[in-house]
């Protein structure tokens, strides 16, 4: 078992197209980058908002609620966030944990790039995101946190890259959007909201600064293939690579 490690981006790669921390166009299960500087080229009015932030904080609090029921052992928690989208999410899930059985379980954010199975079809450098797990998953219930699952290939990969970390007690998935489209058995735990949507349609995931205030306004788009930013999370959110 390797010891807990701490990764950072690759310098020299150019910073990601979809997922940043401010307000971004996410990818499936591997977390959606917030920020982003293509999403702004997106067409607003072809968007269609199907969860806004008032939506999304209260399924996070009904998903907190389930995690208490469904644990009895809350202690053990450990919170896993897949990069970027899942950072938020997991922060505002950690904060309702707190407020309803003031518990405070640990946090990290794991980069599942290098555990993916598409790199050698790639033929590209991979573009690392940042990994920092402050302990070990011995004994521990991880909860691996995404903004959209639609394969299952980024949660497969999550669990790849768990195993550095140690052997957990069990691992469960939260997702905030479930589209479907899954080409693999991966089971999703805790769910936001089930979307239905087709092959050419992209689900993504903005956490946007709001008001100079730490606390971030989260929304969930879906959009067509056309009107998406031409870059990995648009492949992902599209039925690709989630």
């Amino acid at each position: 078992m390797a010891p807990p490690r701490t990764t950072s981006p690759d310098s020299s790669s150019p910073p990601e197209g979809a997922k940043s921390a401010s307000s971004a166009a996410m990818s499936p299960d591997a977390g959606v980058p917030l920020a982003s500087s293509t999403a702004s080229a997106v067409d607003q009015s072809r968007e269609r908002v199907v969860l806004d932030d008032t939506k999304i904080r209260r399924a996070l609090m009904r998903m907190a609620h389930e995690i208490v029921e469904s644990n009895t052992d809350l202690g053990a928690l450990y919170l896993v966030a897949i990069p970027n989208g899942g950072v938020p999410l997991a922060r505002c899930l950690a904060a309702n944990l707190e407020s309803l059985a003031e518990c405070q379980p640990r946090m990290g954010t794991m980069d599942t790039t290098l555990y993916r199975d598409d790199l050698a079809a790639r033929g590209t450098r991979p573009r690392l995101r940042t990994t920092e797990m402050p302990s070990s998953v011995d004994e521990s219930v991880v909860i691996l946190v995404e903004d959209v699952v639609s394969t299952g290939r980024t949660i497969r990969a999550a669990m790849d890259a768990l195993m550095d970390f140690g052997r957990p007690r069990s691992v469960k998935v939260m997702a905030l959007v479930d589209r479907g489209h899954r080409e693999l058995p991966i089971k999703i735990d805790y769910v936001g909201k089930n979307i239905p949507t087709q092959p050419g349609e992209s689900v993504v995931f903005r956490a946007k600064p709001y008001d100079k205030s730490e606390e971030e306004l989260f929304e969930v788009v879906v959009q067509g293939l056309d009107d998406s930013p031409p870059d990995l999370e648009r492949t992902k959110k599209s039925g690709g690579f989630v």
